[in-house]
């Protein structure tokens, strides 16, 4: 199934006037149709520019032979600083809800998992995708149905159980596609992570039921680390602070929690915070750079860029609450 391709959402921002848009040449190898199964074209990159503090050289746009534009320039450009409010947003709504229990923290679960789904197929060039984004987050949605209907002790078989079906599902939808074969590798390839991705993040609720605070230390030391990370300063200097300011998060929020609140491998109250907090930032640094890569657009950096840092902290989150426990 083919969509039209979305023509918008890569607009270069100017400060003045406006550019008309220039024509592109796809990469090698690149798939010109739709991925079948997943109802998307991969849509031709255009000229972007770096719209965040800390930014490296962005791509441009160069004629190569025949007049046709070529990207030239760095294909990593930093979410930058909305975004990054963004996550700290959902940061927020994460360990204010975690205190109240798992059914409030369905709630900006569902949420975040919405815009991962979204945001994974935007940034692999897939779009609209829509019927590949509706399995990834009903995947995440029966996941977070199964941890709800299960107690604190069978939280990994209900998570590995839905990983397996909607594996399998996505398999079997993939075999039913008759494009051509590097196609259908492309779309399960997108497919098969974007769903990884929204039963990881229910991870999070699974957490929350062996030790809340872990989930708001967690959520705090992300949205601390998003935040640091778009402070307009060399990338090197920026990675560190994002760490250090995640460790004093989680620092902090587990001394707001009580210092017995936490414990694990000798370690306990701030000591354990510290540790979680810098766990939970340096997995939110690998979801900004993913994020990050390959000249993406504005939707890109306000979907992947406000939720993978968040999604790809849930696994360690949800390890550290089992330990805590």
């Amino acid at each position: 199934m083919s969509a039209p391709h979305d023509r918008h959402d890569h607009a270069p921002h100017h400060h003045g006037g406006s550019r008309p848009p220039q024509a592109t040449r796809p990469a090698p190898g690149t798939p010109t149709g739709g991925p079948g199964g997943s109802g998307a074209v991969p849509p031709q990159p255009g000229p972007g520019r770096g719209r965040g503090p800390g930014r490296r050289r962005a791509g441009r746009s160069a004629h190569g032979p025949g007049g046709v534009a070529e990207r030239v320039g760095d294909p990593v450009i930093p979410p930058g600083p909305l975004p990054a409010l963004g996550t700290l947003a959902l940061a927020v709504a994460f360990a204010a809800a975690a205190p109240l229990g798992r059914f409030a923290l369905v709630v900006p679960l569902l949420a975040l998992q919405a815009v991962t789904a979204a945001g994974w197929y935007r940034l692999n060039g897939m779009w609209p995708a829509r019927q590949g984004i509706a399995a990834a987050f009903l995947a995440g949605l029966t996941a977070d149905a199964a941890l709800l209907a299960v107690d604190a002790g069978h939280t990994a078989t209900a998570l590995l159980g839905v990983l397996g079906f909607w594996m399998l599902l996505v398999l079997l939808l993939q075999l039913r596609d008759r494009g051509a074969p590097e196609e259908r590798l492309y779309a399960l390839t997108a497919g098969v992570t974007a769903t990884v991705l929204t039963v990881l993040a229910a991870g999070f609720l699974a957490a929350v039921e062996h030790t809340p605070e872990v989930v708001t230390a967690g959520a705090v030391a992300v949205g601390a680390a998003a935040v640091l990370r778009a402070v307009p300063l060399p990338g090197p200097v920026t990675a560190a602070l994002a760490l250090a300011g995640a460790a004093a998060a989680g620092l902090a929020a587990v001394g707001l929690a009580g210092a017995e609140a936490v414990r694990w491998a000798g370690l306990q109250g701030g000591a354990a915070g510290a540790v979680l907090g810098a766990l939970a930032g340096g997995c939110a640094l690998v979801g900004l750079r993913t994020a990050s890569y390959d000249w993406p657009s504005r939707f890109v950096h306000l979907t992947a860029g406000v939720a993978l840092p968040l999604t790809l902290a849930a696994p360690a989150v949800y390890a550290l609450a089992r330990l805590a426990a």
